[in-house]
């Protein structure tokens, strides 16, 4: 099995499968394409039509959408554990996770995903609205099941997967959240996955000026 991503510092479409297929202990083969670059689409044509990554090749199975990518790894290879247990949980994460999927765009647009980076930026209205909403919904699913373990729903699933990226930008560029929040952050930043993502991110020398926005630190 072979998953295709493109650089780990700024693809958070990526970032999810990966970070999924690494948590649950799923062996595949990283094949990584420079985003932009003069072979990305014509490798990724070999595999999919959509000029996107991630692509999930499973032997004549191809994948591709990070949602379709771990829909599809929880079905054939975790079991049906990827979600939570419990029938009403998994359906709120699927539900929050869908939200996910199909929004947050002032979000994305204002703050790309730069794992390496620290950053200083002015939000937007709209944005602000939509870190407030991710804020409470961190917060509400901290407090409801923090004594069954340190993720959203308790143990490490598919829903952490998918807030993964919105961790990282919430690093990089300083964001106030709670202190459940907060907590989270720390939480999901310290998963050994999530760590050796963000090593193999800053020994990377590609830059994508596209998406270095903002003032940096030092």
């Amino acid at each position: 099995m072979k998953l295709i991503i493109g650089n780990k510092n700024y693809s958070s479409w990526s970032l999810r499968p990966w970070l999924a297929l690494k948590a649950f202990g799923v062996s595949f083969e990283e094949v990584k394409l420079g985003l932009f670059t003069d072979n990305f689409y014509s490798e990724l044509a070999k595999h999919s039509t959509v000029g996107k990554v991630p692509v999930l090749v499973d032997g004549d199975t191809n994948v591709w959408d990070s949602l379709a990518i771990c829909e599809y790894l929880n079905e054939a290879y975790l079991n049906h554990q990827g979600w939570p247990k419990d029938q009403q949980q998994r359906a709120q994460a699927r539900a929050f996770v869908a939200e996910m999927h199909s929004g947050l765009f002032a979000v994305r647009g204002e703050m790309p995903m730069n794992c390496r980076a620290k950053k200083k930026i002015t939000l937007s209205e709209n944005a602000e609205k939509e870190v407030l909403w991710i804020d409470n919904t961190w917060t509400a699913l901290r407090k409801q099941h923090d004594s069954q373990g340190d993720f959203l729903f308790g143990p490490f699933s598919l829903i952490d997967a998918f807030f993964a990226p919105v961790v990282f930008r919430f690093n990089t560029y300083g964001i106030s959240v709670s202190s459940e929040s907060q907590a989270y952050i720390q939480a999901i930043l310290a998963h050994p996955a999530m760590q050796e993502w963000l090593q193999a991110s800053i020994e990377e020398e590609a830059t994508i000026e596209v998406a270095e926005v903002g003032e940096s630190i030092s």
